[in-house]
């Protein structure tokens, strides 16, 4: 498989209980703490993808370094697989992936079952096609929002398909420190991504990096850069003009206006919503955030 954050050391951990070989692909610009988690959970020491024969391992696996781009991943994992004879897990476009990640939508309804909306980051759309899968099954009047990084490059490839109605391929990788939400959305997810998320907001690195001192300060909860977009996207001055479009657009395929709804279905449309949001990875470098003189 290949991954850098939490898809790594969860694979690594279940490979380790099992007794079963695990082959982990992982950029070698991934963060530190990332690194070591996969290492600590049973991935083995890191080697580089150039030289197979000296790579370390543990008996649960390998920990396999490759170029930071998503084809050099793809492409290593490929070559591992067929070297190896392992079966490949992606991190995001699987569907079996997809319907774990949907057990997030299906715990949190359980433990708030009043929410209206849920505010999700999305890269390559796996976490946020479960939870969405899952929310709408569960309470079809539930919002699902897409919290997303546009990166100094403004290459924000989710916001851009769904603007276009069609999968937005040619964008660059955006430049950002959610190093997590730097992938592509799939053949799987794209379609509910599509069809099912009622709308994208983006953010700055510096809205990402507010959401994660306010985190810290109040709420003493450590979350990385990409786990904080979600809350970001709330924070932001665009969320507002988002969950409107959203309720909107919900509205016109419920084929109800405004004017043909009474008046206390016109106040609960009003009323302020729950929302719940996603924090999802606490995978961060200490050292970037702490120095000593």
């Amino acid at each position: 498989m290949c991954s850098s954050g939490n898809h790594a050391a969860a694979l690594a951990l279940a490979a380790q209980l099992r007794g079963i070989p695990a082959h982990i692909v992982v950029p070698s610009n991934a963060p530190a703490c990332k690194l070591a988690a996969v290492q600590e959970y049973g991935g083995g020491q890191a080697a580089t993808a150039a030289a197979p024969a000296d790579r370390a391992s543990t008996a649960a696996g390998n920990l396999i370094l490759c170029e930071p781009s998503m084809a050099a991943r793809e492409a290593t994992a490929a070559k591992v697989a067929a070297e190896t004879g392992a079966t490949f897990i992606p991190p995001y476009d699987y569907g079996p992936v997809i319907a774990g990640q949907g057990t997030i939508g299906l715990e949190l309804l359980q433990q708030a079952p009043d929410l209206d909306m849920v505010v999700v980051p999305v890269s390559g759309g796996g976490m946020l096609s479960g939870i969405t899968l899952a929310a709408k099954a569960l309470k079809p009047g539930i919002l699902v929002i897409a919290a997303e990084p546009h990166g100094s490059n403004n290459a924000a490839d989710v916001a851009a398909s769904k603007r276009a109605g069609q999968l937005v391929a040619d964008l660059p990788k955006p430049i950002t420190i959610a190093d997590g939400l730097q992938a592509r959305l799939g053949e799987y997810t794209w379609p509910v991504v599509r069809d099912l998320v009622d709308g994208v907001v983006t953010v700055s690195d510096a809205d990402i990096v507010a959401a994660m001192q306010l985190l810290f300060e109040r709420m003493k909860l450590v979350v990385e850069p990409s786990g904080a977009a979600g809350l970001a996207a709330v924070l932001s001055k665009d969320f507002a003009a988002a969950v409107a479009h959203a309720k909107a657009q919900a509205a016109a395929e419920a084929a109800v206006s405004s004017s043909e709804l009474n008046s206390s279905q016109q106040q609960q449309q009003q009323q302020p919503l729950n929302v719940g949001v996603i924090l999802c990875g606490g995978n961060l470098d200490f050292k970037d955030f702490w120095r000593l003189d």
